[in-house]
């Protein structure tokens, strides 16, 4: 009797041991792993998604043990008979394809598809018939691309310069609008009323002689369209210098600026120069690019500048647009473009701001020396450079007729004088233009009076 109960402790022992086991198994198995397959259309993870009746739906399904099997079935509308697109055993961790549902046909009034998707995997879990992933996706069948039209814009664009534009943008599922310009995106803003839309664009020197700009909408079923403003563009010849530079030159400014703004150390002058004028040059206007790309979404009902006079009895002293070759020992070392107007009368003069603003940059800024730079709203900043002193900060908002800083020769700087920069969207533009009474009148605010005139009528 004893060694019956014996027996019997012994095989409830091992048998408990083989239950711990085998649950211990289970549980660390990748052979039974829990985790379902994962189903994805068009890479999002919604249950509703827009199809234009032209492009591939694109299925993706993944697991990390293996799929087993897929099987995909639609129907149209509300009816309720499913039609199998897809029903096949699968091998590997990934499977994509793209589905190809029926195209409406013609005139046929067809609003939405349903898709029914069911993933197995290749565990054993769930009683060995491996984890389940079903699915049911809308899709909203829409083929009319967004309405564009343009309401009022500049009559012409110049090489280096800006213009405004105002157009008409609809549609009930618009994801995406902008304008491009030569292969750069310019931002839009609301404008007075719903689905209207005002934009600054500027035609950055550099891009060479073509112009072109379209406005793009793109609703969810990836609709697009693309409508042309119709700017006449006029080319303009900037000036072109070139410059020899002496050990000098190089070994003042350029030198200090040099051990101030790099970890190296090297001797050789024309190396020297080329990183200030070419490296941190690129790294100074990369900042200021950075900064000015930023672009309100707020409605906008007007838009009203004074032209900008910084310098009172200023004198030009630099241009705008100024392509500049340097030379040293007679060897070209560098190049570079003056993007802004230099302006100067007397030492440490008073900077006064035509217009109001909010300041965004004030700061050591590498060869532009002491920088500041003005928000205007619209996509429009005003940039002043190799100032001594300076009255605001960062986050200030400040009125027109405000002094906001001196005149001087920090950062690249010989001579005591005043950068002035206008940029559009983080593009440099002609100064003049926007200093300019009769300019501003003609492309900026007598497009917006035009087009609040035509809008207000509907």
């Amino acid at each position: 009797m004893r060694n019956r109960n014996k027996k019997t402790k012994i095989t409830i022992f091992f048998s408990i041991i083989i239950v711990v086991v085998l649950a211990s198994f289970i549980a660390f198995s990748n052979t039974f792993e829990r985790i379902a397959p994962n189903i994805s259309l068009d890479n999002n993870q919604e249950d509703t998604i827009y199809w234009n009746a032209r492009d591939k739906i694109n299925l993706k399904v993944e697991d990390n043990l293996g799929l087993k099997n897929l099987k995909v079935e639609f129907s149209k509308d509300n009816e309720e008979t499913k039609n199998i697109l897809i029903n096949k055993t699968l091998n590997g961790k990934e499977f994509n394809v793209e589905l190809d549902l029926p195209k409406p046909k013609f005139n046929e009034k067809l609003d939405k598809y349903t898709i029914y998707i069911k993933a197995n995997d290749k565990s054993l879990w769930n009683w060995f018939g491996g984890n389940v992933s079903e699915k049911i996706i809308n899709v909203i069948v829409d083929n009319k691309k967004p309405q564009v039209s343009v309401i009022a814009n500049s009559y012409n664009i110049t090489q280096g310069g800006a213009a405004s534009v105002v157009f008409y943008a609809q549609d009930d599922n618009l994801t995406d609008l902008y304008i491009e310009v030569n292969n750069r995106i310019f931002k839009v803003v609301p404008f007075m009323k719903d689905d209207y839309y005002i934009a600054l664009i500027a035609w950055d020197l550099r891009d060479g002689d073509e112009f072109e700009a379209r406005i793009v909408a793109k609703d969810k079923a990836n609709n697009i369209i693309k409508e042309r403003i119709p700017y006449y563009y006029s080319n303009k010849k900037y000036k072109v210098s070139h410059i020899e530079v002496g050990d000098a030159f190089i070994d003042g400014k350029i030198r200090d600026l040099y051990e101030a703004n790099s970890d190296n150390s090297l001797s050789d002058r024309a190396l020297i120069f080329d990183f200030v004028n070419a490296k941190l040059r690129q790294e100074n206007e990369k900042l200021i690019h950075k900064v000015t790309q930023v672009v309100s979404n707020e409605l906008v009902t007007d838009f009203k500048l004074n032209a900008f006079l910084p310098l009172k009895n200023g004198m030009k002293v630099a241009d705008f647009g100024d392509h500049r070759y340097y030379k040293y020992n007679g060897n070209q070392i560098s190049e570079s473009y003056h993007m802004g107007l230099d302006l100067a009368s007397t030492k440490m003069a008073p900077i006064v701001l035509g217009n109001d603003g909010k300041i965004v940059f004030a700061q050591d800024n590498g060869i532009y020396g002491l920088n500041l730079i003005i928000d205007h709203g619209l996509g429009l900043y005003t940039l002043y450079g190799h100032c001594t002193k300076k009255n605001v900060e960062i986050g200030d908002i400040v009125n027109a007729k405000s002094t906001i800083a001196n005149t001087g020769t920090s950062g690249l700087a010989l001579g005591d004088h005043l950068h002035f920069g206008v940029l559009v969207q983080g593009v440099e533009v002609r100064p003049e233009e926007w200093m300019d009474t009769k300019w501003l009148n003609d492309n900026i605010f007598g497009i917006i009076k035009k087009a609040k005139e035509v809008i207000n009528k509907k």
